[in-house]
C-alpha cells in the first residue's frame, strides 16, 4: 500500500488510514519504506522502519513517535489500532517456529461477452500476490472456445488481492495507451459461490473461492507434505532399533562382554568425515575397511559426509549389505575407477548427453544449473555407465539396520549476501531432507518438487544421485568474500562497505517489549558504489537451485524464542523475519566447506542422542584447524560439543588420534579425532607392531599368468647403510618345498629422496615374462641417529632392554 506524495514540504503530513488484516499466532513485521519521489529516475529509497505489530495490545490505540534522527529531529508519527475480526477462527499448524496456514483455491473465469463476432485474441494478466501461482496469463480468443479457467492457491484468511490487467479496447472508437485493470478483494468473496465482476458485449469475469480439500466424496482439507517437528521421522526411529541390535552384538563380541547389553545401555556411536575430491574419496574408502578389519564397523550408527566423501557413501549404499561384505575387493574395483583416464568425461559425445539430459530436467520442473552438469561429469568420472540410483532407494540399506544411516549436509545460502551473514544447514538422509533449525522436513523422494504451505503442488521426478554429488561437491560456489574469509578472516573490512546499516531506533512513548517481541530496527540501503562493490565481492560463480519447500510457510510470533530455533540461529537475517522467510521460488545450496569444514552439525541434533563420534579429517592445510572452528562454533551456540584445546607445540607435531571430552557436561559427545597425518603410522604395519626387516610375503596367486598383487610393504632403512632389496620369485607347492625361479637383487640408493618410480625387470626375455614394482622413498620424523664409520664399515647404536 502506498500514501500519496508530498511534494515540497520539510513536515510531511498524510492523514492516511490504512488496514491490514493479521494472524496473531504469525510474526507480523509493519515495513514504512520511505522514497524521495522522482519522474525521470527511479524513486531513492531513503530508509524503511520495521516495526513488530506484536507490541500493540488487542483493542487499544497507541501513538507512536519513531526517532529517526535525533540529531536532524527527524520522527516519523504513526497512530496504531488493534481489533479482533469477526470470521472464524482460522486452523492453523505449528511447530512453534513456523506455520501452515488454511488454503483457498481462487478459479477465475473469463468467457467472450455477449456479442457473438470475430474478435482478435486477446491476453489477460492475472496475479495474486503471495499466492503459489503469483501470475498467470489467460488467453480468450473464439467465443464458442472459452478458456480454461485460471486458479490460484491463497491464505485463505489474508487480505489477498486479484489484480486483474484487461487487455487493450482497440476495438473502441479511442484506442487506449494503456491497459486497464481492476482489483477484486478476495476476502470479500463467499465460498462456493460464482461471483461475476463484469458483464458486457465484450467479455464475461467471474470468479469463484472455493475450499481447498483432497477428497471427492468425503471432502476434508489437503493434508500437510511437509513435517513440521524436531523429532526424528518414524523411519530413523525405526531404524535405530534395529541398529542397537546389531551394535550391542558387535561391542559383545569386541569387549569379551559376558552378558548381553540392555537397550538403554547401547550407547550411540557416529563417524563424521571432511574432506575434498579424490582424496576424501580412497581416504574414506581406506578408513572403513580399517574399521571393518577391527570390527569396529559395526559399532557405529550413523555417518555423515560432505564434499568427496559423499562420492564414496553413495557408491556404497548402492549395495544393502556393504558392510557385510569384504571391502578390500570393493576397494579393488573403486580403484580402476580412481585410477582411470578421464578424458572420456568431456568426450564431445558426453557433453550432447550432458545438453541433453539437462534440458530433459528442465522440461521436468527443475532450475538448471552449471553445478547439475558438474554432477554428471562426475557421475562419468567415478563411473562406466549412467547410475539411475537415487537417495530414497538407499532406505533398502539400513531398512534393516544392516549399515550405517548416511547423512549428508549442505549449506542454504542467499543471493548478494555472504556466507557469513547467511547460512542455513540442510541434511539429508534416505529418510528425508530438511532443515535442524525450523523442524522442517519433507520425503527424500519429494525434495525438489514444488511446494506451498506446506503442500506439494507439483509433484516432480526424484533427481539421481549424481545430481546429489554435484551439490554436495559444489566446488564453484565460493564468492571472493568467502575466499578472503577462509584465506585470512579479511571478510569483515570488506563488509563495512557493504552491508546496509541496520540500528535499532526508539519509540515515543517506550513500549515494554515481552521477550519474543523484536525492537523497533530502521534500515538505511547502501550506497551506489557499496551496492555494485556487493554484486561484485558476493556473485557466486554457480550455485545449485532446487524449488523451496518452505515457500509460503510463515514464522511464528515467538520463534526467537523457541529452544530449538535458538541452537542454530547464528546471524542477523535470523531476526529479521521479512527476509527469512520472504517465499523465494528456490534453495541455494552450497558446499558446507564454505563455511568451516565438517559434516557433524546433524549428530549434534539432542534428538540422536550421540555418545562418540569418530571424526576423520581429510582436508588438505592445516589439520586442526576444522575442528577447532566447529568447536568456537557450538560454543558460541550454546551446543553441546569439547573444546579443542592445543598448545603451539601440539600444533607443530599433530598426532594420529586425538580424544576430546568434557568431563563436566555429559550431554557433549566424546570425539576421537584423526588428523590426515603420517606420524608413527610409517614406523609399525599394524597397532604397535613393527614390521619385520628381514623377510616379508604377498599373498599366493593361483593359476593366473599375469598375476597381480597390489600389496605395499614398508621398510625403514639407515641411508648411510648398502641396502639391497631382495625379490624373490616362488612358484608355491602345496606338498613339496616351493620352487624359486628366480631373485631381483636392488640397489635402494638409486631410489632419490621424495621420489616414487615405477620399474619393470625383464625375468625372462624370451617369454617376455616381467615383474613391475614401484618404490617410494621418503623421510621420516625420528632423531638423527648416531653412527660411526670408517666409509666401509658401519657401526649403529643398539638399545639394551632389560626386564625383570
Amino acid at each position: 500500500m502506498k500514501t500519496q506524495t508530498i511534494k515540497d514540504s520539510k513536515d510531511p503530513v498524510w492523514n492516511e488510514t490504512f488496514h491490514f488484516r493479521i494472524q496473531n499466532k504469525v510474526k507480523n513485521i509493519l515495513e514504512f519504506n520511505v522514497y524521495d519521489e522522482d519522474k525521470l529516475t527511479e524513486d531513492d529509497h531513503l530508509l524503511t522502519v520495521l516495526f513488530d505489530v506484536s507490541k500493540i495490545q488487542l483493542g487499544e490505540s497507541v501513538p507512536l513517535t519513531f526517532q529517526l534522527n535525533p540529531k536532524g529531529k527527524e520522527e516519523l508519527e504513526v497512530e496504531f489500532t488493534m481489533e479482533s475480526s469477526p470470521d472464524v477462527p482460522e486452523k492453523i499448524l505449528t511447530n512453534g517456529v513456523l506455520v501452515s496456514r488454511e488454503v483457498a483455491c481462487l478459479e477465475v473465469q473469463v468467457n467472450g461477452g455477449r456479442r457473438k463476432s470475430v474478435l482478435p485474441e486477446r491476453t489477460f494478466t492475472l496475479s495474486v500476490d503471495g499466492s503459489y501461482e503469483e501470475a498467470q496469463n489467460l488467453n480468450l480468443g473464439y467465443w464458442l472456445c472459452p478458456a480454461s479457467p485460471a486458479k490460484f492457491h491463497y491464505i485463505k484468511y489474508n487480505q489477498s488481492d486479484l489484480k486483474i490487467e484487461l487487455p487493450r479496447r482497440q476495438f473502441c472508437a479511442i484506442s487506449r495507451e494503456s491497459n486497464e485493470s481492476t482489483t477484486v478483494p478476495l476476502n470479500s468473496l463467499p465460498i462456493n459461490e460464482k461471483v461475476t465482476i463484469t458483464r458486457d458485449k465484450i467479455i464475461d469475469l467471474s470468479v469463484k473461492a472455493k475450499e481447498w480439500t483432497q477428497w471427492l466424496l468425503f471432502k476434508r482439507p489437503k493434508a500437510v507434505d511437509v513435517r513440521l517437528g524436531y523429532g526424528l521421522c518414524s523411519g530413523e526411529n525405526n531404524f535405530l532399533q534395529k541398529r542397537k541390535k546389531v551394535v550391542a552384538a558387535a561391542l559383545k563380541t569386541i569387549l569379551s562382554l559376558g552378558q548381553d547389553l540392555n537397550e538403554h545401555e547401547v550407547p550411540v556411536v557416529a563417524m563424521t568425515t571432511t574432506g575434498a575430491g579424490m582424496r576424501a574419496l580412497t581416504a574414506l574408502y581406506g578408513t572403513l575397511w580399517g574399521l571393518q578389519r577391527t570390527k569396529l564397523l559395526d559399532c557405529i550408527s550413523y555417518m555423515t559426509g560432505s564434499s568427496g566423501t559423499t562420492w564414496t557413501m553413495t557408491k556404497l549404499y548402492e549395495d544393502r549389505n556393504w558392510s557385510n561384505k569384504d571391502l578390500g575387493e570393493i576397494i579393488l574395483q573403486a580403484r580402476k575407477q580412481a585410477a582411470k583416464s578421464k578424458r572420456s568425461a568431456f568426450s564431445l559425445q558426453k557433453l550432447k548427453s550432458y545438453h541433453k539430459e539437462l534440458a530433459q530436467r528442465t522440461i521436468a520442473g527443475y532450475k538448471s544449473s552449471f553445478i547439475d552438469l558438474w554432477g554428471l561429469m562426475i557421475e562419468a568420472m567415478l563411473n562406466e555407465e549412467n547410475n539411475h540410483h537415487k537417495l530414497s532407494e538407499q532406505r533398502r540399506a539400513v531398512n534393516k539396520g544392516q549399515n550405517p544411516l548416511p547423512i549428508y549436509l549442505a549449506l542454504n545460502v542467499k543471493d548478494n549476501i555472504t556466507t557469513k551473514d547467511f547460512r542455513e544447514w540442510l541434511e539429508f538422509t534416505p529418510y528425508e531432507v530438511g532443515f535442524p533449525k525450523y523442524g522442517a522436513f519433507v520425503a527424500a523422494e519429494n525434495f525438489g518438487s514444488e511446494f506451498y504451505m506446506g503442500h506439494i503442488m507439483k509433484k516432480l521426478p526424484e533427481s539421481r544421485i549424481c545430481f546429489m554429488q554435484g551439490l554436495w561437491s559444489s566446488v564453484f560456489s565460493k564468492n571472493l568474500l568467502d575466499a578472503w574469509h577462509a584465506a585470512d578472516n579479511s571478510e569483515d573490512f570488506w563488509n563495512r562497505w557493504t552491508q546496509d546499516s541496520v540500528t535499532e531506533i526508539d519509540e515515543v512513548p517506550d513500549i515494554l517489549e515481552k521477550p519474543h517481541e523484536m525492537p523497533t530496527r530502521m534500515f538505511t540501503p547502501a550506497g551506489g558504489l557499496s551496492n555494485t562493490l556487493r554484486d561484485i565481492l558476493t556473485d557466486r560463480p554457480a550455485v545449485s537451485k532446487y524449488n523451496n519447500f518452505l515457500k509460503g510457510l510463515q514464522m511464528h510470533n515467538e520463534y526467537v524464542q523457541h529452544q530449538q530455533f535458538t541452537k542454530w540461529k547464528d546471524t542477523m537475517l535470523d531476526e529479521s523475519p521479512n527476509q527469512l522467510k520472504d517465499s523465494t521460488e528456490h534453495l541455494e545450496l552450497v558446499d558446507t566447506a564454505f563455511f568451516f569444514d565438517t559434516s557433524c552439525p546433524p549428530l549434534l541434533r539432542p534428538e540422536r542422542k550421540v555418545d562418540v563420534i569418530l571424526h576423520f579429517n581429510y582436508t588438505g592445510g592445516s589439520q586442526i584447524k576444522p575442528l577447532e572452528q566447529a568447536s568456537t562454533y557450538f560454543s558460541a551456540q550454546g551446543i553441546p560439543f569439547p573444546k579443542i584445546l592445543l598448545n603451539e607445540e601440539e600444533n607443530k607435531n599433530i598426532k594420529e588420534c586425538y580424544v576430546f571430552e568434557e568431563a563436566n557436561n555429559p550431554e557433549a559427545p566424546i570425539v576421537l579425532y584423526f588428523p590426515l597425518v603420517n606420524d608413527t603410522f610409517q614406523r609399525y604395519i599394524a597397532p604397535g607392531i613393527e614390521p619385520s626387516f628381514e623377510t616379508a610375503q604377498t599373498k599366493a596367486i593361483k593359476d593366473c599368468k599375469n598375476p597381480v598383487w597390489n600389496e605395499t610393504f614398508c621398510y625403514r632403512i639407515q641411508n648411510h647403510v648398502k641396502n639391497i632389496l631382495e625379490l624373490m620369485v616362488h612358484d608355491e607347492n602345496g606338498c613339496l618345498l616351493d620352487d624359486q625361479p628366480f631373485t631381483v637383487l636392488f640397489d635402494v640408493a638409486k631410489l632419490q629422496l621424495g621420489e616414487t618410480i615405477c620399474l619393470t625387470f625383464p625375468l625372462d626375455p624370451k617369454i617376455q615374462e616381467n615383474l613391475e614394482v614401484e618404490f617410494s622413498l621418503e623421510n621420516i620424523s625420528v632423531p638423527p641417529e648416531n653412527i660411526v664409520t670408517n666409509g666401509v664399515l658401519v657401526v649403529i647404536s643398539i638399545l639394551l632392554f632389560i626386564s625383570f
